[in-house]
């Protein structure tokens, strides 16, 4: 330290590297660009132009990972599109094309007489007015349309946002379902899927949610189809394809046993953290908490971590059943009986109240178990591993994998082009040490070392 190697690195090297950048460019683009002084040397030889990264962290946005800031992810994104293998989420079967017929026999497996209505969905999640596209429907003789959730006549003057994206279902019919209306189903099918480009839209009814068919991707047994499958789905960061529990985060925050019972090792009188202690607690709280101990036959000066698991259990998340409770108000007793669902059911009760809070944390998300797609996503499969298992592997082993996937033709001319920028990327991540990362590591559990490195 002071012998001069920052001013040699940054303000003799550096800055000759740097001013060869600058020269490099045209005089209008020089023109915005701070440039430094040149250094005090006749020559430097062999130098190239040069520009330094400064050393700080990555984003601290929890959307962030390993995978979106090397963009490896965008490219497995693009690969699991164009080669991935769907199955159903439901019964893990591989997915198959279905007919038209096959459609028609799932309609007519609904109870007789049920409204149904047909669609086409000729716009999803796309920009622009689309006054050409409405105005030819009407023409060919469509009476309504469905415009981001909400019906509309076609006659009537219709104005979309340019810039806001649309969801544009054309109604192709209405029919009550009966088996001489069979043909009719076919037809209103066909034509659907003509529009909807293979894919068609059906509401079964106000409480049911809508149908999706495709005579592309659907599942013979369930009868669940899948989506159109674009980059955008396999995305946590869209809401094409983030999961719809955590909107894409992979947690959610919920209550924390471990913050609501902060001494463990202190007795049961002052376990419950929300209940305050004894000195400053309402006596509501007090009778609860006694109540409770006579409930599950224990002492209140009994530590918490030598409670039996059945009470621990019990007083947390509550019991099936009622609980006989004594509480003392104006100088009398008031003796119940209630269900109670626990000191947590009790906390997620009072949500929005003051000081609720600072009793939560982080857990993985329940609906995705921290994957952060929606089931459809992570259902395609690419050499067996699904988009989210490959990015839970480790650098090396996620190269590995990459390097001795084989794919039939023509899959694999697809997949070529992609395997090799994403090879050379994880490549690049091995030779700067950082074999033992996952894709799906977030970017604010990274050292500085670690982001440096992956900048």
């Amino acid at each position: 330290s002071g012998s001069g190697n920052s001013s040699l690195a940054f303000d003799t090297i550096y800055a000759e590297g740097q001013r060869r950048s600058v020269e490099s460019l045209s005089a209008y683009a020089r023109q915005f660009l701070d440039q430094m002084r040149k250094p005090e040397v006749e020559s430097i030889e062999g130098l190239s132009p040069a520009i330094a990264i400064e050393q700080r962290t990555v984003s601290r946005n929890p959307r962030s990972t390993v995978g979106t800031i090397t963009e490896i992810l965008d490219h497995l994104r693009l690969l699991f599109a164009r080669v991935g293998e769907p199955h159903c989420w439901l019964c893990e079967a591989p997915i198959a094309s279905q007919t038209v017929a096959q459609m028609a026999d799932r309609v007519l497996g609904l109870a007789a007489g049920t409204r149904v209505q047909v669609l086409a969905p000729v716009v999803r999640g796309r920009k622009g007015r689309y006054e050409k596209e409405l105005d030819a429907f009407r023409r060919q003789g469509f009476v309504r349309v469905r415009i981001d959730g909400v019906e509309h006549e076609l006659g009537d003057e219709l104005r979309l946002a340019r810039h806001a994206a649309h969801d544009i279902d054309l109604v192709i019919d209405r029919i009550a379902v009966r088996e001489t209306a069979r043909g009719r189903i076919v037809e209103a099918l066909e034509t659907a899927l003509r529009l909807g480009e293979g894919q068609a839209r059906l509401d079964v009814g106000p409480d049911a949610p809508p149908w999706l068919l495709s005579e592309r991707n659907a599942c013979p047994g369930c009868g669940v189809s899948f989506p159109e499958l674009a980059p955008r789905l396999f995305s946590f960061n869209s809401p094409h394809g983030a999961c719809p529990g955590c909107g894409g985060l992979g947690t959610r925050d919920e209550l924390d046993p471990g913050r609501v019972v902060l001494r463990p090792g202190g007795p049961l009188r002052d376990a419950i953290e929300p209940w305050g202690t004894t000195r400053r607690r309402p006596r509501y709280y007090a009778d609860l908490l006694a109540s409770l101990a006579l409930h599950f036959d224990v002492s209140v000066e009994t530590p918490w971590r030598e409670l039996p698991a059945a009470a621990r259990h019990g007083i947390l998340h509550g019991v099936a059943g009622e609980v006989a409770f004594c509480f003392g108000r104006a100088g009398r007793t008031e003796r119940v009986r209630r269900p109670w669902d626990g000191v947590l059911g009790e906390l997620a009760r009072r949500e929005d109240a003051d000081g609720v809070a600072r009793f939560r944390s982080p857990q993985p998300c329940p609906a995705c178990a921290g994957a952060r797609l929606r089931p459809e996503a992570r259902a395609v499969r690419l050499g067996g591993l699904g988009l989210h298992e490959l990015c839970g592997l480790s650098i090396a082993q996620a190269a590995r994998f990459l390097a001795e996937l084989t794919l039939p033709e023509p899959r694999r001319t697809i997949a070529e082009r992609i395997l090799r920028e994403v090879g050379e990327r994880l490549r690049f991540l091995l030779d700067v040490g950082l074999d033992y990362l996952t894709l799906d590591r977030p970017a604010v559990s990274l050292s500085g070392g670690e982001a440096q490195r992956i900048r």
